[in-house]
């Protein structure tokens, strides 16, 4: 096992990395931009480096600055986080050229599904429904002359894109200039890399993405399917565990499918398998994330296993000492994600409590909330045993949280929860549509 770990990552992520290594009896290394000076994960972490400027380009995406740190602070492996580097296979590379573990797949794998094509293929041949789609694309034209054969309408995403960036839908042939040129500034700008996809688009169909667990023995535990279809210009504000729309037959066969799918792969560490389901009930493959989800707490609550620290195990070859048949999927869980709608500083922090109820955070009195950064301050979590108790207490939470100083999303949350079509469970990706 590790000694000590860099978290190559800030914001709420790297204070739930820090926590998890605590635990495990894990030093940790923070690494701040000169933004983040003040902030909670640097002073949780046994040690904290400034890495550049407040632009994510100067600090948290300069690799071989985030490497030298680590080296100099005599960190054996580095942990990604969600988002930034967590799926980028040079940084991965770079890590392992320099004698560090990267916590994620190798370099080989994540490249091999980064190619979304290939991937899409691996997949069909475990056995699961994949959507149309293309491999990267070389400019607007070919992205015309795909969409043409595909057919309208068309989802363009950003090849090495997550949390919703980068992805446009093309309704016409007269949009797609201008959509494929925000796709590729979208992926630039927030990984570093401009490539973009094209896939057909399933409409209206809910997002449903199962989460998996694999060890290098080759043994995969997949930990139910979170439901992920309220969302807002591809971001999610609502996530719950397990769907509403997701029969108990369906379940078990998504799973069995998702697991041999995995392993056919040979992945290794915790990922993600998202899918649209249709309103024929056929769930059709989209990708696979290979990193944690921001809403990994969903299942952590619902299934009582530690993500992070599996993760963190993963990677140093520890194997899985619980099988699938182990697994709970008993109750439910609902995570609202709560966001800064602009810059300000904290002035005021309530966080409710009581039974199985969590939120994730990396707000203290008196932080600042920066533009240069993704606009999640936390992530409020409920469990309970039936569906209808976890709204009725995710209410109750988002009532009680108070943030203060910064103008938030927690009434639109309330609003959201408290709609009879969310409370009904009878939902999907329109339901944002007109708001």
């Amino acid at each position: 096992m590790f000694s000590k770990i860099l978290i190559a990552n800030r914001g709420e992520i790297a204070v739930r990395i820090i926590r998890a290594c605590k635990e495990m009896g894990i030093e940790t290394v923070a690494v701040y931009s000169q933004a983040d000076q003040d902030a909670l994960h640097v002073a949780l972490a046994d040690e904290s480096y400034c890495v550049g400027g407040p632009a994510p380009g100067e600090s948290y995406l300069n690799q071989e600055r985030l490497v030298a740190t680590a080296l100099a602070a005599g960190a054996q492996a580095v942990h990604p986080g969600y988002g930034f580097l967590s799926e980028n296979p040079q940084f991965a590379a770079l890590c392992r050229k320099n004698g560090l573990v990267f916590i994620g797949p190798s370099p080989e794998n994540m490249e091999a599904l980064s190619d979304k094509a290939e991937m899409k293929q691996k997949m069909a041949q475990g056995g699961l429904d994949v959507i149309p789609g293309t491999q990267a694309l070389s400019g607007p034209q070919e992205a015309l002359t795909e969409a043409a054969r595909i057919g309208y309408p068309v989802m363009l995403k950003a090849s090495a894109g997550g949390g919703g960036r980068g992805i446009r839908m093309v309704q016409a042939p007269g949009e797609m200039t201008a959509a494929f040129s925000l796709a590729v500034a979208e992926g630039e700008a927030a990984f570093g890399d401009g490539s973009v996809y094209m896939e057909k688009c399933v409409y209206p169909a809910r997002h449903i993405e199962v989460q998996v667990l694999a060890d290098e023995a080759g043994n995969v535990v997949c930990l139910g399917e979170r439901d992920c279809s309220i969302q807002r210009r591809h971001q999610k504000l609502i996530e719950e565990s397990p769907s509403p729309a997701v029969s108990r037959a369906q379940r078990k066969k998504l799973m069995a499918l998702t697991a041999q799918a995995v392993k056919s792969v040979g992945y290794v560490g915790v990922g993600t398998l998202e899918f649209l389901l249709d309103r024929d009930g056929r769930f059709w493959f989209m990708e696979m994330n290979v990193r944690l989800q921001v809403e990994h707490g969903v299942t952590e609550m619902l299934t009582k296993v530690d993500l992070v620290k599996w993760q963190i195990r993963a990677a140093a070859g520890v194997p899985l000492n619980f099988a699938q048949q182990s697994v709970s999927l008993t109750g439910a869980c609902l995570e609202c994600r709560i966001n800064a709608l602009s810059p300000g500083r904290l002035e005021t922090l309530h966080v409710p409590g009581g039974p199985f109820v969590r939120f994730d955070t990396y707000l203290i009195q008196g932080v600042s909330v920066f533009p240069y950064y993704d606009s999640l301050l936390g992530k409020l979590i409920v469990y309970a045993g039936t569906r209808e108790e976890a709204v009725r207490k995710m209410k109750a939470a988002l009532c009680e949280l108070v943030i203060d100083g910064i103008e938030t999303n927690i009434a639109e949350q309330l609003e959201l929860v408290g709609d009879p079509r969310f409370m009904s469970g009878e939902y999907d990706l329109t339901f944002m549509e007109g708001r």
